[in-house]
């Protein structure tokens, strides 16, 4: 079973942790910059959903309708509701910044109390989707049905699965060579070095943290997208909980605060996952994830490729 299923479950894998990974790039960010896990960027992702699953909603899209378009409208139609994603998870992610972090740094607030204000946040955003929109998920909307293109070793390779892989690592390779190519970047790279000295030389580090959170939610309003294309009813108020656990599970996996660390944790995760469903059944799939994150720190506690964000560090 196992083997027979070894390709189908390597390419399923890839399309999910590429997800995985986009996510856990805003993770990743914040830690580098700040030293804090940032437990809210789950239902920043959530709010990426909405803002695209609204989206689909505004351009006539009914739940359980199949989109009558040819494909280049299809294609137009997902590339809005993407930058629509992107813009509500990047705004959310600069408000959440300013709202519940800001305030603690000025009064020099302990590490804990952004920790528990992090979380606040989580269940604060969670809950107030659950009171507008219920507890039920919203209702399907597939804009492209998954269709076999190719295939490896007689296993399918579809369209979404091509463009969700391929999409995130245009993204990766975007944000990578943002943070290590360009002037605003070395400013993130210097904070997350040292703030003290970063500031002294001119860096304006409250900007640089703005840009952080910004880049971190845009990304994760991207990785919504991708999440509906594969899961279309997976709009529901605690829908990032456990993809969020997962996603920081792969940021630390990789090495938290390395940027190519969270794309080679999402990777490997997605993929692990996969082969934990096939070879104990569905209900090991989360336990495998995480025994395997667990195994690794067990003998590299920095994760796969270790922190490094003050030297290419995020």
């Amino acid at each position: 079973m196992f083997l027979d299923r070894f390709w189908a479950n390597t390419i399923n894998g890839l399309a999910y942790g590429s997800i995985y990974a986009l996510i856990a790039i805003g993770y990743t960010l914040v830690y580098g910059v700040l030293q804090l896990i940032n437990f809210a960027h789950s239902e920043i992702f959530v709010i990426g959903v909405f803002g695209v699953y609204f989206t689909f909603l505004a351009l006539g899209f009914q739940p359980g309708a199949a989109p009558n378009l040819p494909i280049g409208g299809i294609i137009a139609d997902l590339l809005l509701a993407g930058v629509v994603g992107m813009v509500l998870a990047g705004a959310a992610a600069v408000v959440l910044e300013r709202v519940a972090y800001r305030p603690l740094r000025r009064r020099n607030a302990p590490r804990l109390a952004f920790l528990i204000t992090a979380i606040g946040a989580s269940f604060v955003v969670q809950q107030l989707f659950r009171i507008f929109r219920g507890s039920n998920p919203e209702g399907t909307i597939r804009l492209l049905q998954p269709e076999p293109v190719f295939r490896v070793f007689d296993a399918p390779v579809t369209n979404l699965q091509i463009i969700i892989v391929l999409a995130s690592i245009a993204m990766f390779f975007a944000a990578d060579g943002f943070v290590n190519r360009t002037r605003l970047g070395r400013g993130v790279r210097a904070v997350a070095q040292d703030p003290a000295t970063a500031t002294l030389m001119g860096v304006n580090r409250e900007r640089v943290i703005v840009i952080t959170f910004l880049l971190g939610g845009v990304l994760a309003g991207a990785a919504a997208l991708f999440y509906l294309m594969t899961i279309p009813q997976g709009a529901v108020f605690n829908g990032g909980f456990l993809l969020g656990i997962k996603a920081f599970a792969a940021a630390v996996l990789g090495g938290i605060g390395n940027l190519r660390g969270a794309l080679l944790g999402g990777l490997i995760l997605g993929v692990v996952e996969n082969y934990g469903q096939s070879l104990f059944g569905g209900d090991w799939r989360d336990v495998v994830a995480f025994v395997l994150l667990v195994g690794v720190l067990m003998f590299r506690p920095t994760g796969i490729l270790g922190e490094s964000l003050g030297k290419a560090r995020v």
